[in-house]
Protein backbone atom coordinates (compact mmCIF):
# COMPACT_ATOMS: atom_id res chain seq x y z
CA UNK A 1 0.00 0.00 0.00
CA UNK A 2 2.84 2.51 0.73
CA UNK A 3 4.90 1.71 -2.21
CA UNK A 4 1.01 2.63 -4.62
CA UNK A 5 0.84 5.58 -2.44
CA UNK A 6 4.53 6.38 -3.09
CA UNK A 7 3.48 5.75 -7.43
CA UNK A 8 0.50 7.67 -6.91
CA UNK A 9 2.36 10.53 -5.56
CA UNK A 10 5.24 10.10 -8.19
CA UNK A 11 3.04 9.91 -11.07
CA UNK A 12 1.15 13.11 -9.67
CA UNK A 13 4.79 15.08 -9.90
CA UNK A 14 5.53 13.66 -13.32
CA UNK A 15 2.06 14.91 -14.58
CA UNK A 16 2.81 18.57 -12.61
CA UNK A 17 6.41 18.79 -14.02
CA UNK A 18 4.72 17.65 -17.32
CA UNK A 19 1.78 20.25 -16.97
CA UNK A 20 4.21 23.18 -15.59
CA UNK A 21 6.35 22.22 -18.86
CA UNK A 22 4.25 22.72 -20.87
CA UNK A 23 1.53 25.00 -19.57
CA UNK A 24 3.80 27.90 -18.47
CA UNK A 25 4.86 28.67 -21.61
CA UNK A 26 2.10 29.00 -23.80
CA UNK A 27 0.97 31.13 -20.84
CA UNK A 28 3.92 33.21 -21.80
CA UNK A 29 3.76 32.73 -25.06
CA UNK A 30 -0.25 34.78 -25.29
CA UNK A 31 0.87 37.31 -23.25
CA UNK A 32 3.94 37.91 -25.11
CA UNK A 33 1.67 37.94 -28.76
CA UNK A 34 -1.50 40.24 -26.47
CA UNK A 35 1.23 42.47 -25.50
CA UNK A 36 3.11 42.90 -28.64
CA UNK A 37 -0.66 43.39 -30.36
CA UNK A 38 -1.27 46.37 -27.80
CA UNK A 39 1.70 47.92 -28.90
CA UNK A 40 1.03 47.53 -32.49
CA UNK A 41 -2.13 49.11 -32.08
CA UNK A 42 -1.27 51.61 -29.96
CA UNK A 43 2.18 52.38 -32.20
CA UNK A 44 0.07 52.45 -35.26
CA UNK A 45 -2.81 55.23 -33.78
CA UNK A 46 0.59 57.33 -32.22
CA UNK A 47 2.17 57.71 -36.04
CA UNK A 48 -0.97 58.50 -37.55
CA UNK A 49 -1.76 61.45 -34.84
CA UNK A 50 2.02 61.91 -35.88
CA UNK A 51 1.12 62.39 -39.43
CA UNK A 52 -2.15 64.14 -38.78
CA UNK A 53 -0.03 66.88 -37.07
CA UNK A 54 2.93 67.70 -39.32
CA UNK A 55 -0.09 68.04 -42.50
CA UNK A 56 -1.33 70.80 -39.87
CA UNK A 57 1.12 72.32 -38.31
CA UNK A 58 3.49 74.74 -40.35
CA UNK A 59 6.77 76.56 -39.48
CA UNK A 60 6.10 79.99 -38.87
CA UNK A 61 8.11 81.30 -42.34
CA UNK A 62 5.97 79.19 -43.79
CA UNK A 63 3.31 80.83 -42.40
CA UNK A 64 4.34 84.43 -43.18
CA UNK A 65 5.38 83.50 -46.64
CA UNK A 66 1.91 82.01 -47.25
CA UNK A 67 0.35 85.01 -45.95
CA UNK A 68 2.30 87.63 -47.66
CA UNK A 69 1.67 85.59 -51.09
CA UNK A 70 -1.63 85.16 -50.55
CA UNK A 71 -1.49 89.26 -49.92
CA UNK A 72 0.41 89.56 -53.22
CA UNK A 73 2.90 91.69 -51.57
CA UNK A 74 6.65 91.30 -52.31
CA UNK A 75 9.39 90.66 -49.46
CA UNK A 76 10.58 94.33 -50.34
CA UNK A 77 6.81 95.97 -49.73
CA UNK A 78 6.66 94.36 -46.54
CA UNK A 79 9.94 95.07 -45.78
CA UNK A 80 9.35 99.46 -46.51
CA UNK A 81 6.11 98.98 -44.42
CA UNK A 82 7.83 97.53 -41.14
CA UNK A 83 10.95 99.84 -41.32
CA UNK A 84 13.14 96.97 -42.15
CA UNK A 85 15.86 95.18 -44.54
CA UNK A 86 14.29 93.24 -47.25
CA UNK A 87 16.84 90.36 -46.04
CA UNK A 88 15.70 90.64 -42.82
CA UNK A 89 12.27 89.50 -43.95
CA UNK A 90 13.39 87.12 -46.44
CA UNK A 91 15.54 85.44 -43.29
CA UNK A 92 12.15 85.27 -41.68
CA UNK A 93 10.49 83.13 -44.45
CA UNK A 94 13.16 80.98 -44.89
CA UNK A 95 13.75 80.08 -41.07
CA UNK A 96 16.69 81.60 -40.52
CA UNK A 97 15.86 84.50 -38.20
CA UNK A 98 12.40 85.09 -36.54
CA UNK A 99 11.05 88.79 -36.43
CA UNK A 100 10.59 90.07 -32.92
CA UNK A 101 7.09 90.22 -31.54
CA UNK A 102 6.33 93.66 -32.43
CA UNK A 103 7.10 93.18 -36.03
CA UNK A 104 5.03 90.35 -35.53
CA UNK A 105 1.98 92.41 -34.37
CA UNK A 106 2.60 94.97 -37.16
CA UNK A 107 3.09 91.70 -39.82
CA UNK A 108 -0.75 90.60 -38.49
CA UNK A 109 -2.12 94.24 -39.12
CA UNK A 110 -0.34 94.21 -42.64
CA UNK A 111 -1.69 90.75 -43.49
CA UNK A 112 -5.14 91.58 -42.04
CA UNK A 113 -4.77 88.81 -39.43
CA UNK A 114 -5.27 88.31 -35.78
CA UNK A 115 -1.93 87.71 -34.48
CA UNK A 116 -3.15 84.55 -32.82
CA UNK A 117 -3.83 83.27 -37.12
CA UNK A 118 -0.36 84.32 -36.86
CA UNK A 119 1.15 82.04 -34.27
CA UNK A 120 -1.57 79.70 -34.82
CA UNK A 121 -0.46 75.90 -35.56
CA UNK A 122 3.28 76.87 -35.92
CA UNK A 123 5.42 74.44 -34.36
Amino acid sequence: MKLAAIEIVGMFLSFLILAVAVVLPLILLVLCIRALWIYIKTHTKAQEVKKETAAVRKTLAETLKDHRTRCRMTQEFVAESLGVSRQAVSKWETGDSDPSMSNLVLLAKLYGVPLEELLQNVI
